[in-house]
């Protein structure tokens, strides 16, 4: 029986997909094991004397979650600027992690808000987000992270829901535009009415999370339910965590995207030169099916598999070399195996070997195909010859599935996954 082999750390993993607030969050880490007293004592190291912490348990939507309540201990609280908030941080008694997370945490909404009203970063006011309870999110879910151990965070799409709320702005659109503003780069979705995301949970879902999409591969240690303030009927107001181990001989999921089109009207001498080109482009791979269209008429189906950041470089890649007229696209996931390069000298020149490697050891050994050729071409002979000379040399290497790998993973071609 194989040996599963772990990281060092442990990971948390987000799951925001009914929305993101900060007590929820905070909620959630005290339902997985955070110590509560921990908690209670970074927050006091910041604003001392003005807030208590209480736990209940209640259930939305009919599961059960721990629901934090930040209670205030004084009658009359300021609203704090950035600048100011970064003084009592930097002057607090905390663990340096903790301090440095929440001045992460604190830098990325100051500048959200500072982008939507247009001021600098530092006269910023928070209002709502600077007052009291906010701190107490913030720096209480820094305090419990650490004192989980975690290492490592990444999180779901999030829920930010939709219509109209009031602020000491005004009413506003939902999204609010500072959580907008966190989104950047973060997939979203509406996920229900209401305001679902905060700017305090955006805020510590984007410093604390590098990366977005679902669970990854992990031996789970704990998790944990965190309750929102409101109960809403068909849908569980909640939001969850899950600790583990993250395991390393797992691929890991890459988040990609297909864009598909069919066509019908292209001279079929073109395609090579459009899948060229698409590769070129920065597509991770690219393919022709061959399909039959209404009423009967022979076509293909162009399939781009493509990473979010060429997506739209690619869809206009589609439009200028295609007669298409629409792009289906779709997310999914990938998993792919790490890859090498080894080189490998047979007579007369040298062939690339393409190693695939899972959990350290040779799952496949490959002639890079191009390289045989232009061999087989040089040496005036066909090119299955080279190929075999090629697998042999890889063989004499010790370049064998099953064998282990001591290889440095480079940067290869993506085409075939």
């Amino acid at each position: 029986m194989a040996v599963m082999r772990h990281s060092a750390g442990l990971h948390l993993w987000v799951d925001a997909t009914a929305g993101i607030a900060g007590d929820m969050l905070l909620g959630a880490l005290i339902d997985a094991g955070a110590a509560l007293d921990t908690v209670e004592s970074a927050v006091s190291a910041v604003v001392p004397g003005e807030v208590a912490l209480r736990t209940s348990t209640v259930h939305r939507a009919g599961l059960r979650a721990l629901k934090i309540d930040v209670e205030s201990r004084t009658e009359d609280h300021p609203h704090r600027s950035w600048a100011r908030i970064r003084t009592m941080l930097e002057a607090a008694e905390l663990p340096g992690a903790v301090r440095t997370t929440a001045l992460a945490v604190f830098a990325r909404l100051a500048d959200a808000e500072g982008r939507v009203h247009g001021v600098a970063t530092d006269d910023v006011h928070f209002h709502e987000v600077g007052s009291w309870d906010s701190i107490a999110d913030i720096v209480g879910a820094c305090a419990a992270l650490a004192g989980l151990g975690v290492t490592r965070v990444t999180a779901s799409p999030v829920a930010v829901g939709s219509g109209r709320i009031g602020s000491a702005h005004g009413d506003l659109p939902v999204p609010p535009p500072a959580v907008l503003e966190l989104a950047r780069g973060w997939r979203i979705l509406a996920g229900g009415e209401g305001e679902l995301a905060t700017p305090t949970g955006m805020a510590l879902i984007r410093a604390l999370a590098d990366e977005c999409g679902s669970i990854g591969p992990m031996e789970i240690t704990a998790l944990g339910v965190g309750a929102g303030g409101r109960d809403v009927p068909g849908r569980a107001n909640v939001v969850r965590v899950v600790l583990g181990v993250p395991v390393v001989d797992a691929p890991t999921a890459d988040s990609m995207w297909v864009l598909e089109t069919n066509v019908d009207d292209l001279d079929p001498r073109v395609w090579p030169t459009v899948l060229a080109a698409l590769l070129e482009a920065g597509a991770a791979d690219a393919w022709l099916v061959p399909i039959l269209m209404k009423k009967g008429r022979p076509a293909h189906t162009l399939c781009v598999l493509a990473r979010d950041a060429e997506r739209a470089a690619l869809r206009d890649t589609l439009f200028r070399l295609t007669s298409t007229i629409g792009v289906r696209e779709a997310p999914v996931s990938r998993v792919a195996l790490d890859r090498g390069w080894q080189t490998v000298e047979l007579r007369g020149g040298e062939v690339r070997i393409k190693v695939a490697v899972r959990a350290g050891r040779i799952v496949h050994a490959t002639p890079e195909f191009d390289d045989a050729a232009a061999l087989a071409t040089a040496r005036d002979l066909p090119v299955r010859q080279v190929l075999d000379e090629s697998i042999a040399a890889a063989e004499a290497a010790m370049l064998r599935p099953g064998l282990p790998w001591s290889g440095e993973p480079r940067e290869g071609d993506d085409a075939a996954t």
